[in-house]
């Protein structure tokens, strides 16, 4: 059981109409009462779970009021961390709220670390290792999809899975060494039925794991570097999709000389915008350089947008912004359409067929919502939607994996003809991998290093 009580601020730094300060552990009750006075005169110890009072935060030495409040009481085991927590909503600007802390402090809390509230529903049984990081997920989500895909872990969706895939092991497991322990009375279990019950686990698995790449798209996004020859619109481009002049445009080739970032989000997908310098060869040295971290923009890249003046035939320079296109999923921008063309679909197509092509002008605006368009069909093709997607982080996909090798060699134990006692020692292996995703066979450091990362208050 943890002794102690810890405090912090939980709401963002800055001015806002409600900050709160929370408190979790044994005497978080007792601490506010030492600096809070109900409006109705009535004793915090006697507040019910799940209710909330107001009232005024006090000097706990002078007794001088300092603000209005409002204090919820979350009773033990039934709250966030398992403990008893208070949580006091005070005006949200740094002075108040700091005032309120130090208050908690001076009366016997101490101050939480990064993720310490979270770490404490994790060791206190509330939620297992993958709940608890997708809660830094939810905070940190940058769409509509990533918070779909966190909730969904935080409700236990991955953790039912995993549970159902380890249980399924440890009853094959259990029959296998009960033979073994007891083998005047327990008979051998079939091989035959082992092994199905074995691939049946790897099915599950690998249900899981298909969903790993939709995951990561939707947590972690993708870049897209906006690539072409000098002077064809890229920066155009750009502006047009953050619907902001963030980037220089002229009619000076060579305008863009380093890689410009900036972010978007289409259907659901954070997407980094990368916009390069112009492909040629030059003799400024520092266009140069320019071209040479444009072309490191592209090997890094998820997507590429190909940018291509269509009143123009294609150049040296052009053919090889299209030829960095080959292998990876790409839009090709025919812009300038409000001057007669040159270049059609068709004379893209046959060269880049797995593209998608639209054609557009960034003076007129005509076909930017085309361009959207397209660049969210390239980015979620063969996809799962949100509400479909189970695996999201690398730590998981990395379990899962070890998790599915192990049972593979099981399979091969059974297959040969070894002795079951071989099938059992590979599928303990791939339970403890499962184990790491719901923590229950992970390390100190790795639970030290997760929880770290979140930030002080939650």
């Amino acid at each position: 059981m943890i002794a102690d009580t810890i405090a912090a601020i939980s709401t963002a730094v800055g001015e806002g109409a409600i900050g709160v300060v929370r408190l979790s552990g044994p005497d978080a009750i007792a601490i506010a009462g030492c600096f809070f006075r109900a409006a109705s005169g009535r004793n915090m110890q006697t507040q019910e779970s799940h209710t909330a009072r107001f009232g005024r935060v006090v000097d706990p030495h002078t007794g001088d009021e300092t603000d209005q409040a409002v204090v919820t009481v979350f009773r033990a085991p039934h709250s966030y961390t398992g403990e008893d927590i208070v949580e006091i909503s005070t005006h949200g600007g740094p002075v108040p709220l700091q005032r309120t802390l130090g208050f908690a402090l001076r009366s016997g809390a101490r101050p939480a670390e990064p993720g310490e509230f979270t770490k404490r529903a994790f060791l206190n049984g509330r939620m297992d290792l993958s709940q608890a990081e997708a809660v830094i997920d939810a905070i940190r989500a940058l769409t509509d999809a990533a918070l779909t895909v966190a909730v969904r872990q935080i409700e236990g969706v991955l953790s039912r899975r995993v549970a159902g895939v380890r249980d399924s092991l440890m009853s094959v497991i259990t029959d296998i060494e009960a033979s073994t322990d007891f083998p005047d009375d327990v008979p051998e279990p079939n091989r035959r039925e082992t092994l199905l019950r074995v691939q049946h686990a790897r099915d599950d698995i690998d249900r899981l794991l298909v969903t790993a790449d939709s995951g990561r798209l939707y947590r972690e996004g993708v870049a897209c570097a906006i690539i072409g020859r000098p002077n064809v619109g890229k920066s155009s481009v750009l502006n047009a999709l953050l619907r902001d002049a963030r980037a220089i445009v002229t009619d000076v080739p060579g305008t863009t000389r380093d890689v410009l970032e900036e972010s978007i989000a289409l259907g659901g997908v954070p997407i980094r915008l990368m916009d390069t310098a112009g492909l040629r060869e030059t003799t400024d040295k520092v266009e140069s350089i320019g071209v040479q971290r444009a072309r490191d923009a592209i090997a890094a890249a998820d997507v590429l947008m190909v940018v291509l003046d269509a009143s123009q035939p294609l150049s040296p320079e052009d053919e090889e912004a299209l030829d960095s296109a080959r292998g990876t999923p790409a839009v090709v921008i025919l812009n300038k359409s409000d001057l007669p063309a040159f270049l059609t679909l068709a004379d893209i197509s046959v060269r880049l067929p797995s593209a998608r092509i639209v054609t557009a002008s960034m003076v007129t605006e005509e076909g930017i919502g085309d361009i959207e368009t397209a660049l969210a069909e390239v980015v979620l093709q063969g996809h799962m939607a949100p509400a479909d997607v189970t695996v999201c982080r690398a730590r998981h996909v990395h379990s899962l994996e070890s998790a599915r090798n192990a049972v593979l060699c099981a399979e091969d134990t059974l297959y040969s003809g070894r002795p079951m006692d071989l099938v059992s020692g590979d599928l303990q292996a791939a339970v403890s991998a499962l184990g790491e995703i719901s923590g229950h066979t992970v390390s100190d450091e790795i639970i030290d290093s997760i929880f770290s990362r979140f930030c002080v208050g939650k």
